[in-house]
């Protein structure tokens, strides 16, 4: 789970970056709702799905708006200052719409905002919050009786938090370790299992479990758990009840979340035997990963990662093989910046998480991919996964 030391860290970081004349800020994002006060509703609870706000303020009190069962559905105890809680379900009497109860709570601190100068998540904050609080569509920011004297002007919330979640804290990548070593046992459980006759589904079942009981507490998994043949290279999704034959290359290319972080690696194992063909895509991509690996730090180019990358596999005469990105962000996103492409503007950031996905898909031989994640710092990386990457 995050600490509290590093949401404090986080909501200081924030408001930094906010004009000083702004005194509250509403936040609706859910994720953001997490990584500013460790608050997060269970995805395996009944209450998946819905949300709570986190409203802070400039002198330091942070605030949870919700219902009654959203707010103790939570999979952590927040970091928080207290608590606005409107009763939603009794076990006695019918239910409000829900979306209500959650309105009825924000009506409840309407009172100490108006006047005073202050921003929200405009992309989450639904109609009839604005309209409840007094808020300005345009500026996303309150109106005040005095002229909207010092009010903020717009201040675009959501992009700031989306910027600094590329920078993460430590609390932040001693979670997303968890969820690597959740996801390196279901490595080890594929080749446990992997053989002809064997389906993708069965195979997603087993690396599932192997992975939820290596983290130790419920938690999700998704991805790629698909065979790769020679009439079907490129192929992706979750799992089909089609059954592993000899020949077939299997990509397991997964993710497993714990308490809304995740991890996101690639190994690609050959049923049987590889050929020689499927050993030079191998020998090709596993260039093309320490090409990568060879320029990352803090200031490179992300284009210039994808080139490091695509050399090698230029060079071979299959650029137009390789037909995705070399990697991307991860956190509490999938994918998320810094996005190394060709035309990538971004530019690594000490404290980014990040991946390098090398593939190849060829027509008559077979698809691989093989990935790895990596925490950049100033002068290089911390390769953060530890899963085996070879053809059996």
């Amino acid at each position: 789970m995050l600490t509290q030391e590093g949401c404090l860290a986080r909501r200081a970081l924030l408001w930094d970056s906010v004009p000083t004349s702004c005194e509250w800020l509403l936040i609706a994002d859910p994720r953001h709702v997490l990584y500013l006060s460790n608050f997060w509703i269970h995805p395996l609870t009944f209450s998946a799905g819905e949300r709570c706000w986190l409203l802070l303020e400039r002198d330091g009190k942070a605030t949870l708006l919700g219902d009654n069962f959203s707010l103790r559905s939570r999979s952590a105890d927040p970091f928080v200052d207290g608590e606005v809680m409107v009763k939603w379900y009794d076990h006695k009497h019918s239910v409000m719409n829900r979306d209500h109860a959650l309105l009825k709570a924000a009506e409840q601190i309407a009172d100490r905002l108006y006047g005073r100068s202050g921003a929200v998540e405009a992309e989450w904050l639904p109609v009839g919050a604005f309209e409840l609080l007094g808020l300005d569509h345009e500026q996303h920011s309150v109106k005040t009786e005095a002229k909207d004297v010092g009010k903020p002007g717009a201040i675009d919330l959501g992009t700031i938090l989306r910027s600094l979640r590329r920078q993460k804290h430590a609390d932040e990548i001693a979670l997303m370790k968890e969820c690597m070593r959740a996801g390196e046992a279901g490595m080890v459980r594929l080749r446990e299992i992997i053989r002809p006759g064997i389906s993708e589904f069965e195979i997603f079942c087993e690396v599932q479990h192997a992975a939820i009981a290596a983290a130790g507490r419920p938690g999700l998994i998704y991805g790629d758990f698909r065979a790769a043949t020679a009439a079907a290279p490129k192929v992706g999704g979750l799992p089909t009840q089609y059954k592993l034959k000899n020949g077939d290359m299997f990509t397991l290319d997964y993710s497993v979340v714990l308490e809304g972080y995740r991890s996101d690696f690639t190994n690609c194992m050959t049923v049987g035997e590889p050929n020689s063909q499927q050993r030079h895509l191998y020998d090709l991509v596993s260039a093309a990963q320490r090409g990568g690996e060879s320029v990352l730090k803090a200031g490179t180019r992300a284009k210039d990662v994808f080139h490091a990358v695509n050399k090698p596999i230029l060079e071979a005469g299959l650029a137009d093989k390789f037909a995705h990105h070399a990697g991307h962000g991860i956190g509490l996103a999938h994918p998320e910046a810094p996005i190394l492409v060709p035309d990538s503007e971004d530019v690594l950031m000490e404290g980014d998480v990040i991946t390098l996905e090398p593939g190849l898909y060829v027509e008559g031989i077979g698809g691989i991919r093989i990935e790895h994640n990596y925490l950049i710092t100033e002068t290089g990386y911390e390769r953060l996964s530890n899963h085996v990457i070879s053809l059996t």
